[in-house]
C-alpha cells in the first residue's frame, strides 16, 4: 500500500537509488577479488582490489547522502551474488574493467536523466563521478595491460603495483559521505 502523502520519485531518483545497490555490488565484488588475490599469496594486487572496495563503498554512501541531503527516502539495498572463483590472474582484473565500464555507462544515463528533468543540481552532483570514471577505467585498463605484458609472471605485476602505490592521495573534491568517508 502506498503512503498517499508521498510523491513518486522522477526517474533520476529511482536511477540513483538503483545506483547504490550497484556501488554495494562492485564494492562486494571488489571483496571478492582481493580475498582471491590474497588467497594466492599477492598481496599488492590484493591491497588494491580491497582499497577499491573501500572506493566504491564511499560511492554508494556519497548517494546515500546526497539523498539524504534532498529530502529523498533512502533504501539500503541487497547486492546480487559476486563472482569468487577465476582460473588466472587476468580474469579478475578484466572483470573489474568491465565493471568499471559499465558503472561509467550508468552514471551518463543518470545525467542525462538528470538534465532531462532540469535538475541542474543533480546533473552537477553527478559530474564528480564521471570524472571519477574516466581516472578509474583509465588505472583498471593500465592494470589490465600491465598484467598482459608480464606474460604470466605476477610477480612483475605486483612489483608494478607496489612502485605505482607510493604516491596515493585522497580525493578532496569527492561529494560529502554518509557516516564519513572510510
Amino acid at each position: 500500500m502506498s503512503d498517499p502523502e508521498k510523491k513518486p520519485l522522477s526517474k533520476f531518483y529511482e536511477l540513483l537509488q538503483a545506483q547504490i545497490r550497484k556501488e554495494f555490488h562492485a564494492s562486494q565484488q571488489y571483496v571478492a577479488l582481493a580475498v582471491w588475490f590474497d588467497g594466492k599469496d599477492l598481496p599488492q594486487l590484493a591491497k588494491y582490489f580491497y582499497r577499491q572496495s573501500l572506493e566504491e563503498r564511499n560511492h554508494a554512501m556519497a548517494l546515500v547522502q546526497y539523498l539524504l541531503d534532498t529530502d529523498h527516502p533512502v533504501e539500503i539495498p541487497d547486492v546480487p551474488p559476486v563472482r569468487n572463483d577465476f582460473t588466472e590472474v587476468r580474469e579478475p582484473v578484466a572483470l573489474a574493467l568491465e565493471q568499471e565500464k559499465e558503472v561509467e555507462a550508468d552514471f551518463r544515463q543518470l545525467a542525462k536523466a538528470a538534465r532531462e528533468e532540469d535538475d541542474y543540481t543533480g546533473e552537477q552532483f553527478v559530474q564528480w563521478f564521471l570524472a571519477e570514471q574516466v581516472e578509474e577505467i583509465s588505472s583498471m585498463k593500465r592494470l589490465l595491460n600491465v598484467v598482459d605484458m608480464a606474460q604470466g609472471n605476477v610477480f612483475e605485476v605486483e612489483q608494478f603495483l607496489y612502485r605505482e602505490s607510493a604516491g596515493e592521495e585522497d580525493d578532496s573534491t569527492m561529494p560529502p559521505v554518509a557516516g564519513g568517508k572510510l
